[in-house]
């Protein structure tokens, strides 16, 4: 799978992940990954994990994102 964003661009280049927002493939220059907290519904007591996972997720939606939340 090559890069969503980079084929528009004009280059083939490897994807590393995929976004979880839009499911583009996506390679590191075009890649953020950010902390999620993770939620145990099947624990009583503590719901939420001390360690949290990681988010992987385009500039694009990325910045969609942020602009929602400046709103």
């Amino acid at each position: 799978m090559h890069c969503f964003d980079c084929s528009k661009e004009g280059a083939e280049t490897p994807a590393v992940a995929v976004c979880v927002n839009c499911g583009a493939g996506v390679c590191p220059r075009h890649l953020l990954s950010e902390p999620e907290p993770v939620r145990r519904s099947t624990s009583t007591g503590q719901v939420w994990s001390s360690r949290e996972a990681r988010r992987m997720i385009c500039v694009v939606c990325h910045q969609s994102l942020q602009e929602g939340r400046a709103s």
